[in-house]
């Protein structure tokens, strides 16, 4: 019989004929005509186009300390705490970074759970990631945590080939499993690892279902993380599943009844749709999405967390309380005390996000800021935007240098033609003549200029 009922969504009798029920096929379903393995994946489409449905309260989660840790060396326990502060400050008042999830595997881990919940501070909260078995619900529940993920994998790449069960096994252990973490006082997070490759009304959909039925049992909601783990989610419109992002939202919605504050995106940038992805997730209905700082991550990492920052300020038109310049700080710190080398590439944080080496760039930014700088990065992110100088830089790039030092020193504008900036060209210029290839360096422009000054008098 065909249900029709008034949705607390659109406000309008709605008549849905489908119930999804889990279909336990005896054969994987590996979408080898999307996923040939031996060829790049495909991306098809069927033209099914879903509403836009964005939230009200949108906002970010943080996984640095658990997928962020998976790819690089481990942080100790004070540098987890100080970045935990870190994220507090960078979230604001609002807790735009709303959780953070931790190992709680290891000492030092449930070490730095302890001492980051000793600081009391609202936002972000903090959650775990276990595995998932009774006496680590117990574990983390007596350390005061009040979340945890649960790792419930739901392509068959997965339940066939690396858990070697079937569908309705898998869908029996998953739900056991998360009546244990509701009955230890733990609310559950669900990890649906690998969705983009997943059968969506054969596996995903009845087992959101189930669920949600849980939850509405026993009062406790129920947090689905739809992890598009390889990275194969799309953003187009009318792309098919498994790998359409926002066909992926609305169904949980749509024929699952998870509300959108239980739906978090958990991208990864294997194909370089991590942002863009995490941004359409946010577009038709998750309310939150899942990310790390740099982006550090398991393979090409996981979507950066200061591009969503800058994300949310664009879709939004303001920041919500979020300081941006503690991004720079954060960098910093990590890049400085944990040795992590940030490519120097990377927006927003990398040595040359906002550096510009040709001189007719160098020239426009002389001239209004605007031109080459993305925005105001100087205000933003306690980042003024800088030359290098190379054989390419010109009379405008060491002008712009010089100024930009003379800013710095309190003191005035000095203009293309002045003979110090003449001298300091005329030099640069006999260094690339006689073979030279790097970039002049900071230090070197700097004793060249004082240099300069000195003999100001004798220039003139």
């Amino acid at each position: 019989m065909r249900d029709i009922s008034l949705s607390n969504k659109t406000y309008k009798l709605e008549q849905d004929p489908y119930s999804y029920q889990l279909q336990d096929v005896e054969k994987p379903e590996l979408f080898r005509e999307m996923f040939p393995y031996t060829e790049t994946p495909k991306i098809a489409f069927n033209y099914r186009r879903v509403p836009e449905q964005m939230v009200e309260d949108i906002f970010i989660t943080d996984t640095t300390f658990r997928d962020g840790q998976q790819s690089r060396a481990p942080y100790t326990t004070e540098q987890m705490v100080h970045i935990y502060k870190l994220l507090n400050k960078l979230g604001g008042p609002n807790g735009m970074i709303r959780q953070t999830e931790f190992f709680a595997y290891s000492e030092k881990d449930r070490k730095a759970i302890e001492r980051c919940m000793e600081l009391g501070l609202p936002f972000p909260e903090i959650t775990t990631w276990i595995r998932a078995n009774k006496k680590d619900f117990e574990l983390v529940k007596s350390i005061g945590v009040k979340e945890t993920g649960i790792l419930v994998s739901c392509s068959d790449y997965h339940i066939f080939q690396k858990m070697g069960l079937t569908r309705k096994q898998a869908l029996d252990k998953y739900l056991g499993i998360v009546s244990d973490c509701i009955e230890a006082g733990l609310r559950p997070r669900c990890h649906f690892e690998d969705i983009t490759r997943a059968d969506f009304y054969g596996f995903v959909v009845p087992f959101a279902n189930r669920l949600m039925e849980l939850s509405s049992q026993s009062g406790v909601p129920v947090k689905i993380r739809a992890c598009d783990t390889m990275g194969y989610g799309v953003p187009y419109p009318g792309a098919a599943l498994p790998r359409s992002v926002s066909g992926i939202i609305y169904g949980l919605q749509h024929y699952s009844d998870v509300p959108s504050e239980m739906i978090e995106w958990h991208g990864h940038n294997d194909f370089y749709k991590g942002v863009v992805n995490a941004t359409t997730a946010w577009m038709y209905g998750a309310a939150g999405v899942n990310c790390s700082l740099l982006g550090i991550g398991e393979r090409t990492g996981n979507v950066p967390l200061e591009a969503m920052v800058f994300e949310y300020a664009s879709l939004r038109g303001h920041l919500n309380g979020m300081d941006t310049q503690v991004i720079t700080e954060i960098a910093e710190y990590i890049q400085h005390e944990t040795n992590y080398e940030i490519p120097p590439m990377t927006p927003f944080v990398g040595a040359n996000f906002n550096l510009t080496r040709a001189g007719i760039h160098a020239d426009g930014m002389m001239k209004n800021p605007e031109i080459y700088n993305i925005f105001d990065t100087g205000a933003l992110l306690n980042r003024p935007p800088k030359v290098a100088i190379s054989s390419t830089s010109g009379v405008a790039g060491i002008a712009f240098w010089v100024n930009e030092y003379r800013k710095a020193r309190g003191e005035s504008a000095l203009p293309k033609t002045d003979p110090i900036i003449t001298s300091i060209y005329n030099w640069v210029t006999s260094e690339y003549d006689a073979g030279r290839i790097t970039v002049i360096s900071e230090e070197e422009l700097a004793e060249r200029y004082v240099r300069m000054t000195q003999s100001r008098s004798v220039l003139l």
